[in-house]
């Protein structure tokens, strides 16, 4: 039986353009990959051999990709040995990079409404650029309990529903012209003090009936943070799509070390995250 994601996976030795550390052990990563730059959509991820004498990959989420340019981005947060080892490799040097992977997000609602926690912005934060100067109108919520990595600042766009004081913005999405909001509980300046899901839930009890009905939510961070949007969406009866996490050792779906229960039609079934996800109807899941 053919197995269509295996003609988009592409092996390329990807030179390293650019390296940039941020405070909470965060790294953005430039590499010049022109394949995987062109295949690549929002949801999807690449498989990265963090060092050459470690063989295990690491699976990171794409965070931008230029088909032009042939470049694309990952945000990591240095957790083990493995990202670790990645954080001292250096522009200039090369990295193997298998990619891009999995089922990515498919956004058809007028009014997304983007989920991002943690290391799960990155792929907010392409299916933002994704939607850039188009009809569809995104906003997006990011959640971080470590500094972010960027400089927030004040956001120029006004929106209904959201508490006084909660004006700290994603500067690079503001240039794209796309509303976005910051949410922490360790008291960064202009962020709400609170959960995603509450500031998001501010937010879509500002929208009149009409605009609630086109708004679906995408989201992708800790599984904690998932169960909490998809009771949110449930709640408010709205389509939800989730980016789901998990170690993984192939990454192709071979070794099925990746699986996860989800809900069919007919009856619960153990789906592979790395190409049968990341991406799944968050009702299946949770």
């Amino acid at each position: 039986m053919k197995r269509p994601h295996r003609d988009t996976i592409l092996l390329e030795q990807a030179q390293i353009l650019s390296h940039e550390a941020f405070a909470g052990e965060q790294y953005v990563l430039r590499v010049a990959a022109p394949g995987c730059a062109e295949r690549a959509r929002p949801g999807q991820f690449a498989h990265i051999t963090v060092d050459p004498q470690r063989p295990m990959r690491r699976p990171i989420s794409i965070m931008r990709a230029s088909a032009q340019g042939g470049w694309v981005d990952f945000l990591y947060k240095a957790v083990g040995d493995g990202t670790r080892l990645l954080t001292t490799r250096k522009a200039g040097e090369s990295i193997s990079l298998l990619g891009p992977i999995g089922v990515p997000f498919e956004v058809t609602e007028k009014r997304p409404l983007l989920i991002g926690g943690g290391v799960g912005m990155p792929p907010m934060i392409f299916i933002a650029e994704s939607l850039r100067g188009g009809d569809q109108q995104p906003f997006v919520v990011l959640g971080s309990e470590v500094p972010f990595p960027f400089q927030p600042r004040p956001s120029q766009f006004l929106l209904n529903g959201i508490p006084d004081g909660v004006i700290a913005a994603m500067p690079l999405l503001e240039d794209w012209g796309i509303t976005s909001r910051l949410a922490s509980q360790q008291g960064y300046p202009g962020c709400h003090q609170g959960y995603v899901t509450d500031l998001s839930r501010h937010w879509l009890d500002g929208l009149s009936d009409h605009e609630r009905a086109q708004v679906g939510v995408y989201a992708c961070g800790p599984h904690a943070m998932l169960e909490s949007v998809v009771q949110m969406a449930r709640d408010y009866e709205l389509p939800v799509q989730v980016s789901l996490e998990e170690f993984m050792a192939c990454a192709v779906g071979g070794c099925a070390g990746c699986v996860v229960e989800v809900k069919t039609a007919e009856g619960p079934a153990m789906k592979r995250v790395c190409v049968d996800g990341p991406v799944f109807d968050g009702y299946t899941v949770f």
